[in-house]
């Protein structure tokens, strides 16, 4: 959710504080059907996985959630990108379960349409498609964060496969990013680490901005920022570093060089394996870190 800035903004404007331009957005276009295999996870843990309904105070959210067959383990919380749950989302949040991890990746956009919400290979430069998803987004609001935050931090803290004893995790990406930050400052004492894969709006000119979260977060961060994303808002990243720094919270902040915008989901038009491939072996060692 690239909040705190209208939806003319984000498409067209080219302003810094924005995050967000038409063409940046453009590469979040999902390819026509085609998903990249993963690699595989070493000693990968056997899991279950189901199709689950969350109620919310605002009605019920479809999810995907998924977890080692055998013990207890440290949950952690996805927000996807504006195309939604869908199943490049569903493979990542597997994947992140055969490494040990209990999953719940959510359908942000539940209050107007379960997933999926956009059909396979759509492109967000067709207008019908952009002012969708663009209609979609802006749906959502810190309101809505925090709300649906501790409705699925509850929900999953009552599974008989999260270890409530040791922190959880947040991960998003593009609009997800920030997700993860309101997150960490709405339930500062269960969440331990959140990780931001090329998040849009993190570091906005608005008193809502996320990074003015920080002070009230006690979680650890990854924040993977895409080459032209950096080029388009090239202060983020000192702005990221100095509420980290005041707060003091450890932040691992990185440029990823050549990466473009929306790099990391198999199903993107601009999926960099190599890099993508570093960015999830980031998060696995932060989680390992940080969530105990």
């Amino acid at each position: 959710m690239c909040d705190d800035h209208s939806l003319d903004d984000m498409i067209d404007s080219t302003r810094p504080a924005d995050g967000m331009t038409r063409r940046r957005f453009g590469a979040l276009s999902m390819g026509a059907g085609f998903i990249a295999s993963l690699p595989a996870v070493t000693n990968a843990a056997e899991v279950k996985e189901s199709e689950v309904t969350i109620k919310t105070p605002n009605g019920e959210c479809d999810a995907y959630f998924v977890h080692p067959a055998k013990g207890k383990h440290p949950a952690v919380l996805v927000w996807p990108d504006i195309f939604g749950l869908r199943t490049a989302f569903r493979q990542m949040g597997k994947r992140l379960a055969e490494s040990g991890y209990t999953v719940l990746v959510v359908n942000p956009f539940y209050r107007i349409k379960k997933a999926p919400v956009i059909a396979e290979g759509a492109d967000i430069q067709d207008p019908a498609t952009r002012q969708t998803l663009f209609g979609y987004m802006g749906s959502l609001t810190p309101d809505t964060a925090a709300t649906d935050a501790k409705a699925f931090v509850a929900w999953l803290d009552k599974q008989a496969s999260v270890d409530t004893k040791r922190k959880m995790g947040t991960t998003g990406y593009c609009m997800g990013g920030p997700l993860t930050m309101r997150t960490a400052a709405t339930l500062p004492d269960r969440v331990g680490a959140g990780a931001s894969f090329h998040g849009g709006g993190l570091v906005t000119d608005k008193p809502e901005s996320p990074h003015l979260l920080v002070p009230k977060m006690k979680a650890h961060y990854l924040f993977a920022i895409a080459e032209n994303d950096d080029k388009q808002q090239p202060t983020a990243k000192d702005d990221l570093r100095t509420a980290f720094d005041n707060a003091k919270l450890p932040a691992e902040i990185e440029v990823y060089a050549g990466a473009m915008h929306g790099w990391c989901p198999p199903d993107s038009r601009v999926y960099n394996q190599a890099q993508a491939e570093k960015a999830w072996s980031r998060m696995l060692a932060l989680f390992q870190k940080a969530l105990a």
